[in-house]
C-alpha cells in the first residue's frame, strides 16, 4: 500500500540563503515513506529539486517569487488526499497573507479544504472558517527578507500530513536549540476534521 503521507515544504533558497537541508530532517526525510511532496516554493536549485523527488517520486511545485529561472511553474496547485481538497501556493500572490479572511477567501477562490502557503518562513497552523490553514515555515531556517521580531531567529521547520477521510493529522518537525547550543528535532502534533452538513 502507498503511503498516505504528504510532506509539505518549501523556502529553501539553497544555495542563496542556506547550504542545505539540515542533516537531522535528511535523516527523517527517506525514500518510501512519503507518498507526495508539496513544495510551496522557492526551490531555487536544482539539486535540491531532485533531492525532493527521491523523497517522493510524486512531486507538486509552485513558483515562489525567488524561483526566477523555473518560468513554467504554476502559482497554485490543488490536490485531493481523501475527501480533502488541499491548495498550496508560496503567499506572494496573495494580498495579506496573514489575514485571516483574505486567507478564507484564498481557500474558497481555490475551492479548498487545506490551504498551504509559504513566504514568511515561519510555521503557522490554525483552523478558520472550517477551513484548515498550514505554513510549513522554511525546511532551512533560511532568513527571510520580511519583517522579523527583535531577536526572533528562523527556525527550520517542515510538515507532515497523514489525511484521512474528511480529517488530517499534521506532524510540525521544528530543528530547536537549547541553551548549549545543542540542535534536537520537534515533533508537535496537530488534527483536524472538517466539519459537514452546519451550516
Amino acid at each position: 500500500m502507498a503511503s498516505r503521507l504528504v510532506l509539505v515544504i518549501g523556502d529553501l533558497h539553497i544555495p542563496d540563503r542556506a547550504l542545505d537541508i539540515p542533516a537531522k530532517f535528511k535523516k527523517l526525510l527517506t525514500p518510501g515513506k512519503i507518498g507526495q511532496t508539496l513544495c510551496l516554493g522557492n526551490l531555487t536549485d536544482k539539486a535540491t529539486y531532485e533531492y525532493l523527488r527521491s523523497i517522493a517520486p510524486d512531486l507538486k511545485i509552485v513558483k515562489g517569487r525567488f524561483d526566477a529561472e523555473a518560468t513554467s511553474l504554476p502559482l497554485s496547485q490543488v490536490v485531493t488526499h481523501g475527501s480533502l481538497r488541499i491548495g498550496f501556493l508560496e503567499g506572494f500572490t496573495m494580498v495579506a497573507p496573514n489575514e485571516m479572511d483574505l486567507m478564507v477567501a484564498e481557500a474558497n477562490k481555490l475551492d479548498v479544504d487545506v490551504l498551504c502557503w509559504g513566504g514568511t518562513h515561519r510555521f503557522d497552523a490554525y483552523d478558520y472558517e472550517n477551513k484548515f490553514f498550514v505554513n510549513p515555515g522554511s525546511a532551512t531556517g533560511a532568513f527571510t527578507t520580511g519583517w522579523v521580531g527583535e531577536d526572533e531567529q528562523m527556525v527550520p521547520s517542515f510538515c507532515l500530513m497523514d489525511v484521512q477521510g474528511i480529517g488530517l493529522t499534521l506532524y510540525v518537525y521544528q530543528l530547536r536549540k537549547d541553551a548549549n547550543g545543542v540542535e534536537s528535532v520537534n515533533v508537535e502534533k496537530i488534527t483536524w476534521t472538517k466539519q459537514v452538513g452546519s451550516s
